[in-house]
């Protein structure tokens, strides 16, 4: 074990990263009471400006500080204002659930994430400039302290500051106050709720973009790593009930400076693999146990509206019977059924489809049978690669494999629902993102559970073409299985439970039940389609299974129709086929720019096909 007399430098040394996880809890907490929305387009928003203050930077030559300006006090507030132009306005206007305002946040997140990929790749940089040089001081003692992390914290503890004193004695303040409380109430004594929610989301997209040009030159800079890392940075205004400025800036600096205490403890033996894992994801740790939290049970959740509903739309079919449902039914097949008569070639592009397909239909059983907005089927697909991944290593039969995986994700759906049953809305969002990071910081990316996996088809499966009727084959199995729910009695409990759950309750519906097992079978779908998709790679990758990846799929479901099983299949080759025939990140790019206008096209596109239709 290191000398316990580093604790203070290493306390000192943390200070930089808790001043920006502080300051990612203080523009968290504002834009939600100034909106009404937590943004968890915060770290899409976060890598867009580190990104373009390093290309104006590095690459243009431009002076860092007029790079800084440019950034910070132009383009990150105008993108917060055009945000609630576009996008949270018309979804306000028209009082949409919890749930489309999720979908609306996922689709701002990807879009600015994919627009990143598509523009400056997905290489990680290192090249990153710094706001402040990375210049140290020596403190009496011979302790070090780092220049630029006073100045972050010099900045977190004014800008707090500042806030609480516009917030106490100006006439904006009160109007800020009465919108926070109650926006009917503010708009019907004349406030402009609507330039307090610009104001509020130009406030949060700089706060966004400072984090994001600050935890950069710390980190590598690359599209998914510092989203991800912002992101658990929700467990900061979590902890802070989304309300409390002292209490987010000292929760951000107790977990910069507990993250950095963690480095100079080395324990031996089975112990140490797991702490060095949770120091370095102390955040996502933090963010796992603030999700889980009983949200009913603490003060100022109920009343933020954070516990209600968060359905999304659900639009029956249209006039003139199942014509629709059929043409589309039709379409699905001709297309999964078309690379059978490829080359190799061909039928090797679209491998990975059918095994998509399956995940996205776990997401239409889950959210649009059961009206919960779960964020975390991704995670369950990547533990179904990983057994896939363990069960080969061992050369256990793979349909064999196949079954073991999907009864035990079943299972383990079971068991992870268990806490998430009581929970709606908002929370329930969070607490399955949450739960889908701390899978994959403390499982996907550990050696100690990835390390010398194998993963090899059975001879008959060597070649593509038979793989890919493999594919479809249980691809068909998991659809007859999500048409069977959905027309039989659990499906119409479904029904009932989705539209409305007190409803449920008083007609007999065992309500957590139906929740725990429709969890279950999500579950095992997701992880079937898991097993497939390490199949057709022959490899364990674990960036597949990425939280933020998770993310995108859930987008794509809800743009192609959440209540359409062939809208998921749909979505599955858009998502294939639109990084294959361009370049990577393309499809991050449509998916979110389709999602985040949830306000203009509720239900995705299947909901417009079905309006046009019905006429």
């Amino acid at each position: 074990m290191a000398d316990p007399g580093l604790a203070i430098d290493f306390a000192l040394a943390g200070v930089a990263v808790g001043a920006a996880a502080a300051l990612s809890g203080v523009g968290l907490v504002i834009c939600y009471r100034l909106t009404g929305v937590l943004n968890l387009a915060q770290g899409g928003i976060a890598v867009f400006v580190a990104y373009l203050l390093r290309e104006l930077v590095v690459v243009r030559g431009w002076p860092v500080g007029w790079g800084a300006v440019l950034c910070l006090l132009v383009v990150a507030p105008g993108l917060g204002v055009l945000l609630q132009l576009a996008v949270f306005g018309p979804l306000q206007r028209r009082r949409a659930a919890i749930g489309e305002v999720v979908v609306a946040c996922v689709g701002v997140l990807v879009l600015l994430i994919g627009a990143v990929a598509a523009i400056w790749g997905t290489a990680p940089l290192a090249d990153v400039p710094a706001l402040v040089p990375a210049r140290t001081v020596t403190l009496p003692g011979g302790h070090l302290l780092r220049v630029d992390a006073v100045a972050q914290l010099g900045t977190v503890l004014v800008i707090a500051v500042a806030l609480w004193a516009v917030g106490r004695w100006t006439g904006f303040g009160v109007r800020a106050r009465a919108v926070s409380a109650d926006p009917t109430l503010a708009e019907l004594a004349g406030v402009n709720a609507g330039r307090v929610a610009a104001a509020g989301w130009a406030f949060g997209s700089f706060t966004a973009g400072l984090v994001g040009v600050l935890l950069a030159p710390l980190v590598l800079l690359d599209p998914y790593g510092l989203p991800l890392l912002v992101m658990e940075t929700l467990a900061v205004a979590v902890a802070a009930r989304l309300r409390s400025l002292p209490i987010a800036v000292a929760v951000g600096l107790a977990l910069g400076i507990g993250q950095s205490e963690l480095t100079w403890l080395h324990p031996g033996g089975t112990l140490g693999p797991l702490l060095d894992a949770v120091q370095s994801n102390l955040f996502a740790v933090a963010l796992l146990v603030a999700a889980l939290v009983p949200w009913g049970f603490v003060e100022g959740f109920a009343e933020q509206g954070l516990l209600g509903g968060g359905g999304l739309p659900q639009l029956g079919r249209p006039r003139g019977g199942g014509g629709g449902a059929a043409w589309g039914a039709a379409v699905c097949a001709l297309a999964l059924l078309t690379p059978l008569a490829l080359r190799a070639g061909g039928v090797r592009a679209v491998l990975t489809v059918p095994a998509l397909a399956l995940i996205l239909l776990s997401v239409v059983l889950v959210t649009g049978g059961g009206g919960l907005v779960s964020l975390g089927q991704g995670s369950f697909a990547g533990l179904g690669a990983l057994a896939a991944a363990l069960l080969a290593s061992g050369r256990v039969p793979v349909g064999a494999a196949l079954v073991v995986t999907v009864l035990g994700l079943a299972a383990a759906g079971l068991l992870i629902g268990r806490p998430v049953v009581h929970r709606r809305g908002l929370v329930l969002a969070l607490v399955t993102f949450a739960l889908a990071v701390g899978l994959s910081r403390f499982v996907f990316e550990q050696p100690y559970a990835t390390a010398g996996l194998t993963v090899l088809r059975p001879v008959f499966l060597r070649g593509d073409h038979a793989f890919y009727a493999a594919e479809l084959a249980v691809l068909g199995v998991g659809a007859l299985l999500v048409a069977g729910v959905r027309r039989g009695r659990l499906g119409r409990a479904l029904v009932a439970m989705r539209d409305h759950e007190a409803g449920a309750w008083a007609a007999g519906v065992a309500v957590p039940r139906v929740k725990l097992l429709v969890f279950g079978l999500g579950a095992g779908l997701a992880g079937a389609g898991g097993v497939l998709l390490a199949l057709s790679g022959e490899a364990f990758d674990a960036s597949v299974f990425d939280p933020v990846q998770g993310l995108l799929w859930f987008a794509a479901v809800v743009v192609a129709g959440v209540d359409s099983a062939v809208g998921a299949v749909l979505a599955a080759f858009a998502l294939v086929g639109l990084d294959a025939a361009t370049v990577p990140g393309m499809s991050a790019v449509v998916v979110g720019a389709l999602a985040a206008g949830a306000g203009w096209l509720p239900g995705g596109l299947a909901g417009w096909v079905r309006r046009v239709a019905a006429g």
